[in-house]
């Protein structure tokens, strides 16, 4: 028996697997070591309740991948939060771009993009996962996320630069102001999750072309900074994870004809396709 989670900032996805079938699918809140100890990882842990806990003495390998795990220290933090409950299970944990391109695999070279809260992107060949350049986090990168989204949204409106109609909408829906706004990203935790609150405002009127043109500049920078840097990119197919590929999809599309991509896939969540590939390498015997 196997558990495998697959966690942004926001949400994780959990699936309980028996040989080559799911027994059991779960959500909890999303596990970021950036914001959170290994205490406070085991507690999200725990309230995946007693249906996959009572089967942890079952459960040989517990396959994490997860915002944040990119180093060495961080991944440690997670594993021994996992470890707080799941005591006798070998722990296997990477960062969630990992998670993506193990979905996306389907035995030919490729790159994948994920674009989530954050933003990722890397080769897979099927044995190494490669980064020309990694992911920095909302403060310093996340091009193409739906937290950059929120920063770009937010940092017009202080600066007074977003279209009269759009500030007016934004003022009335969420009643900002500027030491709200501050206090949200520089002073408590999770502020790339307050600033990916903001996509749906955006998502609900992509059709302002402002907004539209702000979003695309974002998706562009993405793909000319993490996708273009990749060796032989023109030549391999570019699959794309999360729920910016998912809910901007035609703004995606056009930067991926802009930049002559070659399109691959384009799925929401990659827990299910993640699932099929870890049965096949871990039952394979």
């Amino acid at each position: 028996m196997i558990l495998i989670g697959t966690s942004g900032s926001t949400k994780c996805d959990w699936q309980l697997v028996d040989a080559n079938k799911t027994l059991l699918k779960k959500s909890t809140k999303g596990m970021n070591p950036f914001f959170m100890d290994d205490v406070a990882i085991s507690d999200v842990v725990k309230s995946l309740g007693s249906e996959i806990i009572d089967h942890k003495s079952e459960i040989e390998v517990v396959y994490y991948f997860g915002a944040g795990c990119s180093s060495k220290h961080f991944a440690s933090m997670v594993e021994r939060g996992l470890s707080m409950v799941f005591n006798k299970s070998h722990m296997y944990v990477k960062e969630d771009i990992v998670a993506a391109a193990f979905a996306t695999f389907n035995g030919e070279p490729s790159i994948t993009a994920l674009m989530g809260t954050g933003s990722n992107a890397c080769h897979f060949d099927g044995d190494i996962v490669r980064q020309e350049v990694s992911g920095m986090d909302f403060i310093l990168g996340d091009e193409g996320s739906r937290s950059h989204f929120g920063k770009m949204l937010l940092s017009k409106f202080l600066k007074k630069q977003l279209p009269a109609e759009i500030a007016h909408d934004l003022e009335q829906e969420f009643r900002l102001d500027k030491e709200e706004i501050l206090l949200n990203v520089y002073i408590k935790p999770y502020a790339n999750v307050y600033l990916s609150s903001f996509s749906q405002f955006i998502q609900e009127r992509i059709d302002n072309p402002y907004l539209k043109e702000m979003v695309k500049q974002s998706i562009t920078d993405f793909v000319d900074i993490y996708i273009c840097s990749i060796k032989n990119y023109e030549n391999l197919p570019v699959h794309f994870v999360g729920s910016v590929p998912y809910f901007f999809e035609g703004i995606v599309n056009e930067v991926v004809e802009e930049r002559n991509l070659t399109k691959g896939i384009f799925i929401e969540e990659p827990i299910d396709l993640l699932v099929g590939y870890l049965i096949k390498k871990h039952y394979k015997n």
